[in-house]
């Protein structure tokens, strides 16, 4: 049974099973007292000290609320970036998905920051990835706890829950809202039906994070294939044409300058 959980787990998709994670781990910690919620929190103070403590870009998401939220908030985020990661046209390749994440993310900050204030903003997160994820799936029933809703209607049911267990939560899962309706006009509204360009489009530094060598996973161990020409040659000339290769035997040339040799047993 453990086998079978762990197996389930790393089946999932990689960006929304760590991030999960990350939330349930971090939010874990920092509510049962383990780790301080002062290194987690976002504000423009900590940015301007040396070192900048940069890392509150992103850990400001990882605090779910409280009791109920530990479960809630992760089990929406798995959710929600699962949709995004699978099966959403707009993100068919990761660095699209992560630069998402970054811009929504950076606007839910600044959006926060300028007029609402308060430091960790997994909520508007969470309610930005519901509305991405489900604005295109129109006449289709969606799950959303115990009960089955049109698709399009999530967002306004995270609202209502809200309004039941935490209004003062609303104002942040706006502030998601905004951004993610934001996000969806400079990225295909404006490009499609204005005529503009795509601002949203991933700059080469995104691409260049999320470009990884393959793996390949064996009985015997794992095997990294490194993209064609990535040192400047291939396989064995790599090794300073020790493996004759590049002559097209396949004896090492060390081996051709031995003389004529001898066979075994004779005069």
């Amino acid at each position: 049974m453990p086998s079978e959980v762990m197996d389930a787990y790393w089946a999932a998709p990689a960006m929304a099973r760590n991030l999960a994670t990350l939330i349930v781990v971090t939010s874990i910690a920092a509510h049962f007292g383990f780790v301080s919620y002062g290194w987690l929190y976002f504000g423009e103070d900590r940015l301007l000290r040396f070192p900048p403590e940069i890392w509150r870009f992103a850990t400001n998401f990882f605090l779910s609320g409280p009791k109920l939220g530990i479960i809630l908030d992760p089990y929406f985020t798995y959710q929600y970036l699962k949709q995004l990661e699978t099966a959403n046209p707009k993100f068919s390749r990761k660095e699209d998905l992560v630069w998402y994440l970054m811009t929504v993310g950076g606007m839910i900050i600044f959006l926060n920051r300028a007029f609402l204030g308060g430091g960790f903003f997994l909520g508007g997160l969470i309610m930005a990835l519901a509305y991405t994820a489900t604005q295109d799936q129109r006449g289709i029933q969606s799950g959303f706890i115990v009960f089955t809703v049109p698709a399009q209607s999530i967002p306004l049911c995270m609202l209502a829950l809200s309004l039941l267990l935490d209004p003062s939560a609303i104002p942040l899962q706006l502030t998601g809202l905004l951004s993610a309706h934001l996000h969806d006009f400079l990225s295909r509204l404006w490009p499609e039906f204005g005529g503009g360009w795509n601002i949203m489009t991933p700059p080469r530094f995104v691409s260049w994070l999320v470009k990884t060598p393959r793996m390949v996973q064996r009985e015997y161990g794992t095997a990294v294939h490194q993209p064609r020409g990535a040192h400047g040659v291939s396989g064995g000339s790599a090794a300073g044409g020790s493996s004759g290769a590049s002559t097209g035997s396949v004896l090492p040339d060390s081996w051709k300058t031995r003389g004529s040799g001898q066979r075994l047993g004779g005069n």
